[in-house]
């Protein structure tokens, strides 16, 4: 049986947990596997203004979700497994999410690990006297050779794709290439936003693609404005200087004279009077 000083300290931790949970707006679960103490700890620092990050016992959490008796809280019960990291912060959550993303550092791969990226090993040398490292590249699909003394790769390989498992065999090799093919780091679990449950996956966000496609909008709602003469702050000169040259051209082939119009009027007068004279010289019977 628990001693009571053990039951009292838990029950202490749990109201620290529920003050805690009703403090801030938003609140993340992030898994704390592969999470060096270093980073954490930089983490902890440079986003200290911004959020609240504790380690809190997933039984102690859970207890404290339900004695609140808040449906939108019991929605992270499911989240409550393994090694986690709690985020307590009134900051937007995909602002943090991108943070956290930006916090994460490459490493080297052990057995098993996820590829963050697509591994290419680049033609070259590889630094490694002829030996076994020859079989082990050959047993990845690396093409070899031998040159002054050193075993290299012919051409650029890919031994990997992103999201894809890297086996024991692999792993070692690119150790010994010091080749670091994973990213170790915070990766948010979940994020609570009131009512609403937003998933890591959901969180994860590609700016480069996003500010692509805002661009592409943007230029393609500025083309309809132009083309329904929709007027905006963004498009009036343009749609004026449009306005304007149609105007002139209108006055022009109607022949209607304005201070702008006369000269070209005139010139088009001359030009077409000239090109009736020619038409009438030439109408006239040969001699």
């Amino acid at each position: 049986m628990p001693s009571q000083q053990v039951l009292e300290q838990k029950t202490s931790e749990v109201e620290q947990i529920k003050e805690i949970l009703k403090g801030y707006k938003y609140i993340g679960i992030a898994s704390l596997q592969k999470v060096r103490a270093a980073q954490l700890q930089e983490l902890k620092k440079s986003l200290a203004d911004k959020v609240y990050m504790r380690v809190l016992k997933n039984t102690l959490t859970k207890f404290a979700i339900d004695s609140l008796e808040d449906d939108n809280l019991k929605k992270l019960d499911e989240y409550l497994e393994g090694a986690n990291l709690f985020l307590f912060t009134d900051i937007n959550p995909f602002k943090l999410a991108l943070l956290l993303e930006r916090g994460k550092v490459k490493t080297t791969a052990k057995s098993g690990d996820i590829a963050a990226m697509d591994v290419v090993i680049p033609e070259g040398s590889t630094g490694q006297p002829p030996g076994p490292i020859i079989s082990q590249l050959n047993a990845v699909g690396l093409p070899t050779r031998i040159e002054s003394g050193s075993v290299w790769v012919s051409k650029d390989t890919l031994v990997v794709r992103k999201g894809e498992p890297i086996n024991e065999r692999l792993a070692a090799l690119l150790s010994k290439l010091g080749i670091k093919a994973v990213e170790a780091g915070l990766s948010m679990k979940v994020v609570l936003d009131e009512d609403l449950i937003i998933t890591g996956d959901q969180l994860k966000l590609d700016i480069e693609e996003t500010r692509k496609n805002i661009q592409q909008s943007s230029g393609e709602a500025y083309a309809l404005t132009l083309t329904i003469a929709y007027p905006t702050k963004e498009n009036i000169n343009t749609l004026l200087q449009i306005a304007h040259k149609e105007a002139y051209a209108l006055s022009l082939n109607a022949t209607i004279p304005t201070k702008e119009t006369i000269e070209d009027i005139i010139r088009k007068a001359h030009t077409q009077m000239l090109s009736l004279n020619t038409t009438a010289e030439n109408a006239k019977p040969k001699e």
